[in-house]
């Protein structure tokens, strides 16, 4: 004990310039993953974005408690979040599809994601239950090599580290098949029709397109760090990348924020405080009784229908699905038109009834609508669905 007492002593606590930018980094984050989760609605795709947020500001907690020493100090979590890096993409890519495409993740269909987080997990059982000399030899393999080793009692079972010694190519394999479905991903919401809303500043599109180009940019980081690093030694650079994309993020998030808005405070808006109608109420009154499916629908009636003020439902299904009134009814219109054009039973109507039908009032809004909504006409569509 009072050589690795000695070992302990030698462990020099390093504050400087790159540990302030990460303790400065993980703090924001944890900050803003509190704020997600007090304000999102669970299953919700920023609610998931919090998780990633989570999930990250765990796993340089542990880099920077490594690369300031502090980690002597609670030795028995060294490398205890190595697992968690394998969540890092996974959930970054469960917030992109919950925003793109809708639908809620859920163990039951999305179990696969996590087999590589788990199966590291329990390949380094052994580790996790060591005694604190190997742990200690661990650390200082990593970040202090001239201090020595110590000695480790017992015949320890090391067969762990086949799995550790591969861990940076796991990372990156990670990385990479994530980037891969997550441009698939946008590539498949664009050819379905990319909407931008000329009322908010970034929509989620943009937002999901620059989410792909900055997984891309990190796994290039990476790839150099390893090249370039020994064990752990570049994770302070990852660190302060982590630092200046949360602070990215949060001024994104301020951005987009009602506090800056003029109306906030304006009397007409008061009400969207104290109303406590749901997206939800507005999705099941609209779409289970094909209300939009109405010529004469417009927001007025919408409000009126559901007991509220026209900005309230407006600003809701803004918020939502980054759209306005008029595109979230069209898109609607003319998922039920496809299916109309291809139905045998509307055989006897012309393309431009069909339109009439989902509640066009012309033949030119329908078609406007359609090549806008689906990137082509509704005589194409039906010729390439019908071979």
């Amino acid at each position: 004990m009072e050589h690795i007492q000695g070992i302990f002593d030698q462990i020099p606590i390093r504050y400087d310039l790159a540990s302030h930018l990460m303790l400065l980094g993980i703090v924001q984050g944890f900050f803003l993953a509190f704020v997600i989760f007090l304000r999102a609605k669970r299953k919700s795709a920023i609610h998931l974005f919090g998780w990633s947020l989570m999930v990250q500001c765990l796993v340089f907690l542990d880099v920077y408690l490594c690369y300031t020493g502090l980690i002597k100090y609670m030795l028995h979590l060294n490398d205890s979040t190595e697992f968690l890096v394998l969540l890092i993409t996974p959930t970054l890519y469960f917030f992109l599809y919950t925003l793109l495409e809708r639908k809620p993740i859920t163990l039951k269909k999305h179990w696969p994601h996590f087999i590589l987080p788990v199966l590291y997990l329990v390949s380094q059982t052994n580790y996790y239950l060591s005694p604190i000399e190997v742990k200690l030899n661990a650390y200082l393999g990593a970040y202090h090599r001239d201090l020595g080793f110590v000695d480790v009692p017992g015949n320890m079972d090391y067969s762990y580290h086949f799995i550790k010694d591969q861990f940076r190519w796991l990372v990156l394999f990670s990385f990479a098949f994530y980037l891969v479905l997550s441009l698939l991903l946008v590539i498949k919401t664009r050819k379905k029709g990319w909407v931008s809303t000329k009322n908010i500043k970034m929509d989620k599109y943009i937002f999901s397109r620059n989410t792909v180009a900055f997984f891309f940019i990190l796994m290039l980081t990476l790839f150099l760090i390893y090249l370039n690093y020994d064990d752990d030694g570049g994770d302070h650079i990852i660190g302060i990348m982590q630092t200046v994309t949360i602070f990215i993020t949060s001024f994104f998030i301020l951005s987009e924020s009602r506090f800056f808005e003029k109306s906030w405070i304006a009397d007409k808006y008061e009400t969207l405080t104290s109303n406590s109608i749901q997206f939800e109420t507005i999705e099941n009154f609209i779409s289970n009784s094909q209300y939009y499916s109405n010529q004469d629908i417009n927001l007025k009636k919408v409000a009126e229908e559901l007991g509220t003020n026209g900005n309230t439902v407006s600003k809701l299904i803004n918020s939502e699905t980054g759209v306005n009134f008029n595109d979230y009814i069209n898109q609607k219109r003319i998922a039920l038109a496809q299916k109309r054009l291809l139905d045998d039973g509307f055989n006897h109507l012309t393309v431009e009834a069909v339109g009439q039908s989902v509640g066009f009032k012309s033949k030119s809004a329908f078609y406007n609508a359609f090549k806008k909504h689906t990137g082509q006409s509704p005589s194409a569509f039906m010729r390439q669905k019908r071979g």
